[in-house]
């Protein structure tokens, strides 16, 4: 075989190779994909907020919002507040920088610093028990999304859909309820002139993704989630420093994909919300 010939077969194995790679590099781009959303470039903006109040469970859970949370904080116009109702004690360290015991003040020193990283302006971490919220009455939870509604009156709450909770997490679909009550009720009996937010966002988990690669987990979740509606920049380079911030869970996203985060979040660079009026809040 002359060189010429083989220089033509290893050329010809090199692009197919090429194309083959790129052919997968879109099918995994595609996974992390929603039809028919309206592309903004902030939600906080799209609607006009002046307020934004992210109410979620776990340290990390603002990670999901990293691209709302920026992006409404640059715009000094709009003040930014967070909630987050445990410290994560009862996560699995990934890998492991503490004491199992100080898992939880590790936790949510994380969370304090990288919201502050991505300039939010007040951030609570309370103390309910993580991975207990399910036995802790509404009542006690709509009591302190309440008393920080009351401090924020957000325009716009960001939270997760009660049934099911980005991932299926029973902290994380009490805590959209605990949200969505607090709502309802101050569009019933507003105070001191505040009647709630005008809108919520849910956060919301890429259904091709979840329902091929998440076993039972992920079909529960794509069919219990409402579709998305509205997508805006995820700001991956965020989300990536985000991760060396919550050091305790740095390496999550390599086992939850079985890929860098680096490379996860080069694909998954987006974020996906079901976007409605507070008044179109569905009865439970």
């Amino acid at each position: 075989m002359s060189l010429i010939s083989r220089h033509k077969i290893i050329s010809g194995l090199v692009g197919a190779l090429l194309i083959a790679l790129f052919g997968v590099l879109m099918a995994l781009n595609w996974m992390f994909e929603e039809p028919g959303v309206r592309k903004v470039g902030s939600v906080a903006q799209h609607v006009e907020a002046q307020s934004v109040l992210a109410v979620f469970a776990h340290p990390d859970d603002e990670q999901l919002v990293t691209g709302l949370l920026i992006r409404a904080a640059k715009d000094k116009a709009i003040h930014t507040a967070a909630l987050t109702a445990t410290k994560g004690e009862a996560g699995t360290p990934m890998p492991q920088i503490s004491r199992l015991e100080d898992l939880g003040q590790v936790r949510k020193a994380e969370a304090l610093k990288n919201t502050w990283a991505l300039g939010v302006d007040y951030h609570d971490v309370l103390d309910f028990p993580d991975s207990g919220l399910k036995d802790i009455p509404l009542k006690t939870l709509t009591d302190a999304v309440r008393q920080r509604m009351l401090r924020h009156r957000p325009d716009l709450v960001v939270t997760f859909w009660p049934e099911s909770g980005f991932s299926d997490h029973a902290d994380h679909k009490k805590m959209g309820l605990a949200a969505e009550t607090v709502i309802q009720e101050l569009r019933a009996d507003p105070v001191d002139g505040y009647a709630g937010p005008s809108h919520i966002a849910y956060a919301l988990a890429p259904t091709r993704m979840m329902g091929r690669f998440a076993g039972e987990t992920g079909k529960r979740v794509v069919a219990n989630q409402p579709p998305a509606n509205v997508a805006m920049p995820g700001e991956a380079w965020a989300k990536l420093r985000g991760w060396k911030i919550h050091a305790s869970q740095r390496n999550y996203v390599q086992h939850a994909y079985g890929l860098t985060a680096w490379f996860v979040h080069r694909l998954y660079d987006k974020e996906f919300y079901y976007l409605i009026e507070a008044k179109d809040i569905p009865e439970r």
